[in-house]
């Protein structure tokens, strides 16, 4: 009997799963991780993702499962972090987070010095301070004897369990294409990138494809973990690549939205999308891109609509879908402005906030509740029509999926079905696992997964309200109205007087 396993470094939790043969989810743990706030600053301690790992391998070990009927590890973690390493293979200082816009002045500094038009048609992408490339710059500007220190820059959270484990310094191609490094064709660093501004180019990773070997679990690791030596360890891949995967799409007018903390949404086409706003990642598949737009508010706003309207002090998410269930399409007028952490689309903008607007005495906290996942939909309503290809069809993923009334605001708002799989918590697991057995000739390729996830996976489907759509229509136009509102009173807040 042979084992996959399969983990996940996510900013709220790390997960691990046990896939028998690479389709049944055996078990299943999750261990938190913590997020540092220092004002617009947002990090984390990379040797907490590792010590998680090996707590939980530790788990799956303990249980009875011995470590010689493993035969692969694979990983999805965040993408666009700067992970800094020393030779010893231990991080300096914490990792600076995809959401951690910081390096604002020296992302301009890059586009004066290489030129945006050049970046954009190289990497497929924009560029700004939440660009890797630019955070690095900001280190050796502000931090120059943590830069010294750096051996090597990881791009992906999983990127530093894996260095962990096997001692190699490598990231995939889905990670590195939110580099602002790589060029998005070739699948090669532009390592004349570095040159220019002044950074040094041996700081680079190795590049691989998702279902290429990483190496293999060394002396020092097994110890730590608890895996045998020389169990396989796959490159896998970014987290927008794996729940993509995951999600069953295959081609441009399907869409998964991914309902995480954060959240986004992504087609397939056959090659970059030059849109504002639209992010282009390198796809699992050798020959196809992922075009996505991405949301800093997302999952978070679920969950801080359930810290807020819960009777106890900890989150009670029944009790929000007790009141989510007695609500109505609209929230009897209320809006709400998803903005909590900032946002980078359809704006980018780290200091805009959230905000309600049309609350009467009439208001209840079943319209509250409502009214803030209808404004993350509207949010994700705008990135589908940014991508410019109307839905034929939508699968929904990630911890939001689980609230049917969210389900059917999205097939609402969308104007599409919209589907949920039944088993979709382990659906990204699953996709890892496919890496590992492309890898190993037990699947012939990508497409064959996509095919047998779809006939073996059951789903929910939730149909549009032909009523409801033309609420929804209304209510968006109006949506659309808040940001410019909101952004010019808080702009006028923050002047003195």
């Amino acid at each position: 009997m042979g084992y996959i396993l399969a983990f996940d470094a996510g900013t709220t939790a790390l997960k691990g799963a046990l896939l028998e043969n690479g389709r049944v989810c055996v078990q299943e743990y999750s261990v938190p991780a913590t997020t540092i706030y220092d004002g617009a600053y947002k990090e984390q301690d990379p040797n907490l993702w590792y010590s998680g790992f090996c707590e939980i391998s530790r788990r799956f070990f303990a249980s009875g499962v011995r470590p010689e009927s493993v035969e692969a590890i694979v990983l999805s973690g965040q993408m666009q972090d700067v992970i800094a390493v020393d030779s010893s293979l231990h991080p300096v200082g914490n990792a600076i987070l995809y959401s951690d816009g910081r390096a604002d002045k020296q992302a301009a500094e890059i586009k004066n010095i290489l030129g945006e038009n050049e970046i954009i048609s190289t990497t497929g992408n924009a560029f700004n301070g939440s660009i890797p490339l630019s955070k690095l710059l900001w280190i050796k500007q502000h931090e120059p004897a943590r830069y010294s220190r750096i051996h090597k820059i990881l791009i992906s959270s999983k990127d530093y369990i894996i260095t962990r484990l096997t001692g190699s310094f490598v990231t995939d191609v889905t990670s590195a294409s939110t580099s602002g490094m790589m060029n998005i064709r070739t699948k090669e660093w532009k390592k004349t990138y570095l040159e220019a501004i002044g950074l040094n180019q041996d700081l680079l990773p190795d590049l691989k494809y998702p279902d290429e070997l990483a190496g293999t679990v060394t002396h020092e690791a097994a110890k730590e973990s608890g895996c045998l030596i020389g169990t396989p360890v796959f490159a896998g891949v970014g987290d927008a690549g794996a729940t993509t995967l995951a999600s069953g799409i295959s081609c441009l007018g399907e869409y998964n939205i991914n309902l995480g903390t954060s959240g986004w949404v992504a087609t397939l086409s056959g090659d970059t999308l030059a849109c504002e706003g639209v992010f282009n990642l390198a796809a699992v598949q050798r020959d196809l891109y992922i075009n996505v737009v991405p949301f800093l508010n997302a999952g978070n706003v679920h969950k801080w609509i359930v810290s807020l309207l819960s009777p106890e002090e900890h989150a009670d998410y029944s009790h929000i879908d007790h009141l989510l269930a007695k609500s109505q399409a609209g929230s009897n007028g209320v809006l709400f402005l998803p903005y909590i952490s900032g946002e980078r689309f359809p704006v980018m903008d780290n200091t805009i906030k959230g905000g309600f607007y049309g609350i009467t005495p009439e208001t209840s906290k079943s319209d509250i509740a409502r009214s803030a996942l209808e404004g993350v939909a509207f949010s994700i309503r705008q990135g589908i029509e940014n991508i410019g290809k109307q839905p034929t069809n939508v699968s929904l993923i990630g911890g939001g999926a689980k609230t049917p009334v969210w389900g059917q605001i999205f097939a609402d708002v969308l104007g599409s079905p919209v589907s949920v799989y039944e088993k979709s918590a382990y659906l990204p697991a699953m996709a890892l696992a496919s890496c590992a057995l492309v890898a190993q000739g037990k699947l012939s390729d990508y497409q064959q997964f996509i095919a047998e996830l779809k006939q073996s996976t059951g789903y929910i489907q939730y149909l549009p309200e032909k009523a409801n759509i033309a609420l929804y229509n209304e209510l968006y136009n109006e949506h659309r109205k808040l940001y410019p509102a909101l952004k010019q009173i808080y702009r006028c807040s923050l002047t003195p007087d």
